[in-house]
């Protein structure tokens, strides 16, 4: 992997490259037996594994101290581990691929890091900061279907410019300072996000309780999820306005059920398209299956305009059918009777989904709503005419909401790709740290 492959603008540093592995120590983990009990017995090592990265992802902690597991000191001298000294520098390199920071203390890793150990010539929060700007490039050359990896040898190439060393860490105190003031940005737009989310959420279920009509008598609801609703408001199982049904996977070891399939079929595969409250509607399905898979399984045919809610896994979420549709044994599905309208039913279920979650969800792992349960839930029942305004009123709100949820979003976007252009200007000496601020990277950002 050359220079130019991997991260163009290194051509462009004021200082000469070297391969790191030549100004420091590079190293790796291992994963001691785990058939030998006698190994994870007296766990005192700290041991950097992916069930760490979640520390990495932000790209705000510099050095880790903690970790999910421990190794003992009889599995690290049974197995190719190494205790790394405290200031040696990690990178993820498989899985998640180019999280990067620097030991706190005496650590070990598992084989999904790599690891530098710097030597005289390189400051480790120098070349800290000169992989975080190699981390979108090393995510586009790592190869794997299922899961991304940046191999040893490829890892031996990697190069880092060649400040001296005072300027190394120049450049580190000015990166700190700079992206630490960034990420309070990022972190208050954040915020902002996360106040719009509630305001969006509160707006829904406003408007399906008709506390958004003031002036109206109303009386205490019954359901757990309402306050209260209009006095001339019904409160009804879903059972008694909509039909239920669920879905089925037909048997794998029937190949020729598989064959010539067609019809759309809603698996756990759609639940990260259902996650997006803005979609409603769902008319495409990673999967389909036959006419012959469902006449010979308990799977059923339901007709466009059923609601659909995932039960299982991601459960909680919801959407209606925009096209005539399957659905797998993970869903749970009602097609509206003529004193419901579906996506009436479809924001009912997305105001009480908190509710299904605390209250009806059971399991450890894998949260899991079942069917008798779901078959006793209750909504509010204003009539027809009113329901159809509620949902008008709810797409009017949302649309406004998530307006200004795309311009933060966009903002973040924008100071987290200024965030990353300055760091590698800097590690390539585009300008003297010594006089910048960095200010210039957030001007135009709109915040």
């Amino acid at each position: 992997m050359t220079e130019t492959r991997l991260a163009p603008w290194l051509s462009a540093s004021r200082w000469p490259t070297a391969p790191i592995r030549l100004v420091t120590r590079l190293g790796s983990g291992h994963t001691p037996s785990r058939s030998k009990p006698e190994y994870w017995e007296n766990c005192s090592i700290p041991w950097i594994t992916l069930a760490d990265v979640w520390q990495l992802r932000d790209g705000q902690t510099t050095v880790i101290t903690e970790t999910k597991e421990m190794v003992s000191p009889l599995g690290l001298a049974n197995s190719a581990a190494v205790k790394h000294p405290a200031g040696t520098v990690i990178l993820s390199r498989t899985a998640s691929v180019g999280f990067s920071a620097i030991m706190g203390r005496d650590m070990a890793t598992s084989q999904d890091f790599a690891t530098w150990t710097c030597g005289p010539k390189l400051d480790p929060r120098y070349l800290l900061h000169s992989l975080r700007g190699m981390a979108p490039d090393l995510k586009r050359v790592a190869t794997g279907s299922t899961h991304k990896t940046i191999y040893m040898p490829d890892i031996e190439q990697l190069r880092v410019p060649l400040p001296p060393l005072e300027e190394q860490r120049r450049i580190a105190d000015f990166l700190d300072a700079e992206t630490s003031r960034i990420d309070s940005l990022v972190g208050t737009l954040q915020r902002e996000r996360e106040l719009l989310a509630e305001r969006r959420t509160a707006g829904v279920v406003a408007a399906v309780s008709g506390s958004s009509h003031t002036g109206r008598a109303r009386r205490d609801s019954t359901l757990p999820w309402l306050q209260s609703v209009p006095r001339t408001w019904q409160e009804v199982r879903v059972g008694l306005l909509a039909q239920m049904g669920s879905g089925h996977t037909p048997s794998r070891s029937h190949p020729e059920w598989w064959v010539d399939c067609y019809i759309p079929w809603i698996t756990t595969g759609e639940v990260k398209q259902v996650r997006d409250d803005r979609l409603e509607d769902l008319h495409t399905t990673r999967e389909k299956i036959s006419d012959l898979g469902l006449a010979n399984s308990a799977a059923e045919l339901h007709p466009k305009g059923t609601v659909f809610l995932c039960r299982t896994a991601s459960a909680g979420y919801s959407g209606v059918m925009g096209l005539d549709m399957a659905t797998s044994q993970d869903f749970v599905t009602w097609t509206c009777g003529p004193r419901l309208l579906p996506h009436f039913l479809l924001w009912c279920l997305r105001a009480m989904r908190p509710d299904l979650l605390g209250r009806l969800a059971m399991g450890s792992t894998h949260k899991t709503i079942y069917v008798p349960d779901l078959q006793m839930l209750r909504i509010p029942l204003p009539p027809l005419e009113e329901q159809a305004q509620i949902v008008h009123t709810i797409r009017r709100q949302n649309g406004r909401v998530d307006t200004l949820t795309d311009k933060v979003q966009r903002q973040q976007e924008l100071l987290r790709e200024r965030r990353q252009a300055l760091i590698t200007a800097a590690v390539i000496g585009q300008f003297d740290v010594s006089t910048a601020s960095g200010r210039n990277v957030t001007e135009g950002s709109g915040v």
